[in-house]
């Protein structure tokens, strides 16, 4: 099979780093174009890289020697190239919203990692498992910009991924949630490099994140909404409220939940059943990043663990256990993902494949 040919815009950057480790070896996708700022424009990946190279492996030999060619210079985009994934950084997010889409005028699709185009109306933000169906947008983004090829795609925020897919399941097995509290303890890789002060972390938890509670608690209105004439309509039918805090774990996003139901009260063996049982098109079609089993249910008491259980199913399944009866609400749980793997470019590469199974990508 010949692979698609991608590229990576803001290649150098931690994100950038953990695309190229993880599409190593990849069944469809081949990168043959690794784009950043312009003072790692006309460098080796590997000069550019250098010393910023933060992965636990060496840079691979298949990008090690390729010219990082600076992102706005759009007129030097290979012809070959099918898509790029994302992961620029740049002063303002309306910076980025106009690189992405000068992509995407230029035919190129985008799959990006960036917020900056959350909150753009007819710019789905995708989790394969939930609402697959917003990739019936990307037509209606194309004709309200005048895109032929090209359009953008975005995923949601780390915070979120650690908890959304477990309350999905149990809503679409017919039991709707009224309320959610969420409480997470996100690891400080989810700062990016260098991240967190070593002083402010290590004996110590930092209970604001900049940012963190309002994605928390408003991106899954877009997530679970419906398709609508010009994008997504939000579905605000779940109150959610969520404290966002930083702990000193290297990778693992921890989510504390409290759940309440509107109307139907499942059994705990309901839920544990419909966790377990739960599977959606990426597994249907058996994409090569999708996990086997989405939402993993673990019977010990004290798990899940980042340490532990980050990495289950290539750490792109979400771990979920301690399920139990609560005093206020009607159950608590807590739940784990990967951020770096499911929360960043591993949910990205997800989505990619996604838009391939579905024609939008060739």
């Amino acid at each position: 099979m010949n692979k698609i040919k991608i590229g990576i815009c803001g290649a150098t950057g931690v994100v950038g780093q953990n695309y190229i480790k993880l599409l190593q070896g990849h069944p469809w996708f081949q990168i043959v174009d690794v784009a950043a700022s312009p003072r790692s424009a006309g460098k080796t990946y590997a000069e550019a890289a250098g010393f910023k190279w933060q992965m636990p492996m060496s840079i691979p030999d298949s990008v090690k020697d390729l010219i990082v060619r600076d992102v706005q210079d759009f007129e030097s985009i290979p012809d070959d190239l099918s898509f790029v994934f994302s992961a620029i950084t740049m002063p303002t997010k309306d910076q980025i919203k106009e690189v992405e889409f000068k992509y995407a005028e230029k035919g190129i699709p985008v799959i990006s990692n960036n917020s900056a185009h959350r909150w753009t109306p007819d710019v789905p933000m995708i989790i394969g498992e939930i609402n697959h169906k917003h990739a019936d947008v990307i037509p209606i983004q194309q004709k309200n910009r005048g895109f032929d090829k090209g359009f953008v795609v975005v995923k949601p925020n780390c915070s979120l991924q650690s908890y959304l897919t477990a309350t999905y399941a149990i809503e679409a097995a017919g039991y709707k949630i009224d309320k959610l509290i969420i409480t997470t303890l996100q690891a400080v890789s989810g700062a990016g490099y260098p991240g967190v002060a070593s002083l402010d972390v290590v004996d110590n938890i930092v209970p604001y994140i900049g940012g963190e509670e309002e994605k928390t608690e408003q991106e899954p209105h877009k997530i679970l909404g419906k398709v609508g004439e010009n994008g997504i309509v939000n579905d605000d039918s779940i109150q959610i409220s969520s404290t966002c805090t930083r702990v000193a774990v290297s990778d693992g996003h921890t989510a504390s939940v409290n759940m309440k139901f509107k109307d139907k009260v499942p059994s705990k063996e309901e839920i544990i059943k419909i966790w377990t049982e739960f599977k959606s098109v990426p597994q249907e079609l058996n994409l090569p990043f999708a996990p086997k089993r989405p939402i993993i249910y673990l019977e010990n008491i004290d798990r899940p663990q980042p340490k532990k259980d980050r990495d289950n199913d290539k750490g792109m399944a979400v771990s979920v256990g301690r399920l139990r009866k609560d005093n206020v609400f009607d159950y608590k749980f807590v739940a784990l993902s990967h951020n770096t793997v499911r929360g960043a470019a591993g949910g990205s590469i997800l989505t990619a494949e996604l838009l391939k199974a579905k024609g939008l990508i060739k």
